[in-house]
C-alpha cells in the first residue's frame, strides 16, 4: 500500500514538472519577443535561424556550442576575425532550404558526411588532409547556416582548434613559442602537401 502511493506521488511530480515545463515553453514560444523565443529555441535544439539583428547562439560570450556537449571558450580573437560581421550561408540566406533539406521531412537530401561535397569542391588529392574534411566533417568546424566569424566557423580560429588539439601539445611544441596568431596563419585548415598542414 505504501509503495503504490509512493509511486503515486513519484507519477504526479513527474506529470506535474513536465505541465509546467510544457507550459512555460508554450508562454515563451508563443508569448515572448522574437529575442527572447529565439534565446530559449537555439538552447533546445540546433539550427535554429536567429531573427534578424539578434546575434546567433553560437557566438555568445560563454563559447560556442560543439561535438560532444562541451562549449570550446572564445580565446583572445584574432585580428581577421575581429571585424566579423554575421553573415548566412549562401543558400540559406536565399531560402534555398532544399539545396540542403527535403521540404516535407527537413532531413538531409545526402548523409552528412557527403552534403558539403555536393556544392563545394576540396583538394583531396593533397598529401595531408585534416581528419573533419576527409570524414566529412564540416560541421565540426564550420556552420552551414550562418556564424558572426569568417568562413562561418563555429568560433575564432584559435576556440576551436584548441578544442580537438590539446593546448599542452600545441604550446609544447617549439614553433609555437611566443606565437599570438590565429592557427590558420600558418596552417591550411583543409588539405596540404606539407607536414601539420602548414601552408
Amino acid at each position: 500500500m505504501l509503495q503504490r502511493t509512493f509511486a503515486k506521488r513519484v507519477a504526479m511530480m513527474r506529470l506535474g514538472t513536465i505541465i509546467t515545463a510544457w507550459v512555460l515553453l508554450s508562454a515563451c514560444v508563443l508569448g515572448c519577443e522574437a529575442q527572447t523565443r529565439y534565446r530559449v529555441l537555439c538552447h533546445l535544439f540546433d539550427g535554429v535561424p536567429p531573427p534578424h539583428g539578434v546575434a546567433p547562439c553560437d557566438g555568445g560570450p560563454g563559447g560556442v556550442a560543439v561535438a560532444g556537449g562541451g562549449r570550446a571558450s572564445r580565446g583572445k580573437e584574432s585580428s581577421e576575425n575581429k571585424a566579423a560581421q554575421y553573415t548566412e550561408h549562401g543558400p540559406y540566406a536565399a531560402k534555398l532550404c532544399d539545396g540542403c533539406h527535403q521540404r516535407q521531412t527537413n532531413q538531409l537530401i545526402l548523409p552528412v558526411e557527403e552534403l558539403c561535397f555536393n556544392c563545394h569542391v576540396f583538394p583531396l588529392d593533397k598529401r595531408k588532409v585534416h581528419g573533419p574534411l576527409a570524414s566529412g566533417g564540416c560541421i565540426i568546424c564550420h556552420n552551414p547556416h550562418g556564424s558572426g566569424n569568417r568562413f562561418l566557423l563555429v568560433s575564432d580560429s584559435q576556440g576551436f582548434c584548441l578544442y580537438c588539439h590539446r593546448r599542452e601539445d600545441v604550446s609544447g611544441n617549439e614553433a609555437h613559442q611566443g606565437l599570438d596568431e590565429a592557427c590558420t596563419t600558418c596552417h591550411n585548415a583543409h588539405a596540404s602537401d606539407n607536414d601539420h598542414l602548414l601552408r
